[in-house]
C-alpha cells in the first residue's frame, strides 16, 4: 500500500481548522493509501491523537507572524528521518479541506518528482504579471523574462526523496536571505516558485486543488481553502499594515548579528511589498 506523509502546521489559533481538515482528508483524500499526519502544534493535545497512531504531534514554539510560515521548512527538517519511511510527502495549509474525493491517479506524480498547484489568483495572468520576487539580492529572485506559471505555497508535495531535497534547499535559501536582511516578497511561496523554475520535473495541478472559499473561478472545487477571516481573528501583522509583528522582530534581532538596523531594513522591505497587495493572495 502506498504510504503518504501529510505535513500540517496549526500553531496558536489555527488549531481551529485541524478537526475539519483531518475528518475531510480521512473521508476523501487518497483513501486507498496509508496516510499519517505530522502536526506541528504548540498545545499538548490535538483532536484524534488519542484514537489513532497515525497522528504525530510535534511540539513547535509559536514564532508568530510571519515566523510560522517563513520557517516552515526549518520545522520540517527535524522529522526527515521519519519521512524517509513514506513514498510521498505533502504539505497542506491549515485552512484546507478536501471537498471532493481525491484518488492516487489525480494527486500523485507519474514520471514527475514534485506536485504543485497553480495559484487561483494568477491562472489568467501573463508571466510578467506574476508576483515573483524581483529583488536581485534574494534567493527567490525571478527576472521578468523567466517563469511560465505562478504556484501557491499552501499545497505542495511529491516523491519523498525529492520533497526532502526541496525542504533542505528552501530552508538554506531562506536562511541565506535572512542573514542578508531580506524577506522574499511572498515568503515561502516566493522561494517555491523559484525552486520549480530550477527544478522542472513537477506535476502541475489546477486551481481546483487550491480553490478559495467564496471565490467564483471556472474550476470545480476539490481542495478548498477556507476563509480565515470568517473563523479566526487574524494576527495584527496580517491586517492593514501587513508588517511583521513585534514578536517576530525580536526573534530576528536575537538570532542574527545585524541587530536592530538590519532587522528594521528587513521588515521595511517586507512592508513595502506586502502592504498593498494582501487582497490578491490567500
Amino acid at each position: 500500500m502506498t504510504k503518504i506523509a501529510i505535513l500540517y502546521i496549526c500553531i496558536g489559533k489555527y488549531d481551529t481548522f485541524w478537526k475539519d481538515f483531518y475528518i475531510s482528508f480521512e473521508e476523501r483524500f487518497m483513501t486507498e493509501c496509508e496516510k499519517e499526519y505530522f502536526v506541528f502544534k504548540d498545545s499538548k493535545f490535538i483532536y484524534g491523537e488519542n484514537v489513532t497512531e497515525r497522528i504525530h504531534r510535534i511540539h513547535q514554539e509559536n514564532l508568530g507572524w510571519l515566523g510560522n510560515t517563513l520557517f516552515r521548512f526549518k520545522m520540517f527538517l527535524q522529522i526527515i528521518p521519519e519521512l524517509t519511511n513514506f513514498d510521498y510527502t505533502f504539505f497542506m495549509n491549515a485552512n484546507v479541506i478536501c471537498k471532493e474525493r481525491v484518488t492516487e491517479e489525480m494527486m500523485l506524480p507519474k514520471d514527475e518528482k514534485l506536485v504543485v498547484v497553480q495559484h487561483p489568483g494568477y491562472y489568467k495572468q501573463k508571466p510578467y504579471e506574476f508576483e515573483y520576487d524581483r529583488n536581485r539580492r534574494s534567493k527567490a529572485y525571478i527576472p521578468y523574462y523567466k517563469g511560465e506559471v505562478y504556484i501557491c505555497g499552501g499545497i505542495n508535495g511529491g516523491r519523498t526523496e525529492a520533497y526532502i531535497e526541496l525542504i533542505k534547499t528552501l530552508n538554506k535559501n531562506i536562511n541565506s536571505d535572512i542573514e542578508n536582511g531580506i524577506i522574499a516578497r511572498w515568503h515561502d511561496e516566493s522561494h517555491i516558485n523559484r525552486y520549480i523554475l530550477d527544478n522542472t520535473c513537477y506535476k502541475l495541478l489546477s486551481p481546483a486543488y487550491c480553490y478559495p472559499e467564496n471565490w467564483d473561478i471556472p474550476f470545480t472545487p476539490i481542495l478548498v481553502v477556507l476563509d480565515k477571516k470568517d473563523r479566526i481573528c487574524l494576527d495584527s501583522a496580517k491586517t492593514a499594515e501587513q508588517c511583521a509583528d513585534i514578536f517576530f522582530l525580536e526573534k530576528i534581532k536575537k538570532q542574527y548579528k545585524g541587530g536592530a538596523k538590519q532587522c528594521n531594513d528587513l521588515i521595511s522591505y517586507h512592508h513595502f511589498f506586502r502592504g498593498k497587495l494582501y487582497g490578491t493572495h490567500l
